[in-house]
């Protein structure tokens, strides 16, 4: 986060280092002919180095040290800086023309989650959210972000609101960066998954340090990034790297039945599909690999033999004692249920509210 960066003056100019050269010649009382015959300089090399058209050289620094009296890393000093301000200002400049673009991310959402800091200067902004992006400009962001063999495989979301979608995955990945991993290991991510089912009867404060650990270990980093307006996404799945996976999760609906569905649906994305494409779990159910992936979810969690049991349950007992027989939480058969009988109302009780923890 960059909330404790500190920002000094920044001019929206920049100062040849040619100006304080004429400043020591004039203190020497030299003239601008002697100074060009005691350096070995022409009078129009030292113009231009006074107009900031042509740098001082480090062979010119050691020719001006000999002649002024003033040390060569003076010189060149001030032609490093000069340099650097040059480009902040063309840099500047460049930003001014990318404005627009920033209207389109929820910047006022990313400064409440201190990712951004807050500043009236526009062209500030603009230059924070870039870096929030991991990115130097606006053309860069949409080669990442709006590539269009990319974005037709995501949802219909990321299309219309490519803005607040990418924001809400940079998060992610952001989270994910800092997530020590192992190398992914396949057996041992199903191996976690066992132990993770296990913890769906556990709070918050228990199971979100838990899973994050036991999918580290298999090489996989889960993030938690609360919803952000337009994006009705329940959780999405890419690969940070051949060796590291990530599943993101928020808690919209704040159900614990449908959390631990997403997650599930997000492993079988790391389980059974590739590495190169950023999954979305958007309830698309025209992509095979998300009809795929909610199938292992479901089948994970309570195997499809259970359905018509399930179904017929009457009462709370029914569904805490078939939990209990599973190793689940018992909000996963009350979720189970609903979804089969459409009863929403239904064993709502034994859904857990989730609240979000920081």
């Amino acid at each position: 986060m960059n909330s404790s960066k500190k920002y000094g003056f920044n001019p929206d100019y920049a100062v040849p280092p040619g100006a304080s050269l004429q400043e020591t010649m004039e203190a020497l009382d030299m003239t601008q002919k002697e100074l060009a015959l005691r350096t070995g300089l022409t009078v129009q090399t030292l113009n231009r180095i006074f107009k900031g058209e042509q740098p001082i050289s480090y062979e010119t620094a050691n020719r001006l040290e000999l002649v002024t009296g003033t040390p060569a890393n003076f010189w060149n000093k001030l032609e490093a800086q000069y340099q650097e301000q040059l480009a902040k200002v063309q840099e500047r400049k460049r930003l001014e023309s990318d404005l627009k673009w920033l209207k389109t991310i929820p910047t006022k959402e990313l400064t409440e989650r201190e990712f951004l800091r807050q500043s009236t200067n526009k062209v500030e902004l603009l230059r924070e959210t870039l870096a929030f992006y991991g990115v130097s400009s606006v053309k860069s962001w949409r080669d990442i972000w709006e590539e269009p063999a990319v974005a037709a495989r995501r949802s219909h979301c990321f299309e219309s609101q490519p803005g607040p979608a990418s924001a809400w995955i940079r998060q992610g990945e952001i989270q994910a960066h800092a997530i020590n991993c192992q190398p992914y290991d396949k057996k041992r991510f199903e191996e976690s998954l066992e132990t993770i089912r296990g913890l769906t009867r556990t709070a918050p404060e228990t199971f979100q340090h838990e899973m994050r650990s036991l999918c580290a270990e298999a090489g996989v980093a889960v993030t938690f990034v609360k919803e952000i307006k337009k994006v009705p996404w329940w959780g999405a799945t890419r690969w940070m790297s051949p060796r590291k996976a990530m599943i993101l999760l928020n808690l919209r609906g704040k159900g614990s039945d449908m959390f631990w569905f997403s997650f599930f649906h997000e492993a079988g994305h790391v389980l059974y599909d590739g590495k190169k494409d950023l999954l979305i779990n958007d309830d698309n159910k025209d992509d095979p690999r998300e009809v795929r992936a909610d199938r292992f979810a479901a089948e994970f969690l309570i195997p499809s033999r259970y359905d018509a049991l399930i179904s017929s349950f009457l009462s709370k007992k029914e569904v805490v004692n078939l939990a209990k027989e599973l190793g689940i939480s018992p909000a996963i058969v009350a979720g189970r249920y609903q979804h089969l009988t459409k009863k929403w109302h239904f064993f709502k009780e034994l859904i857990t509210p989730l609240k979000w923890k920081e």
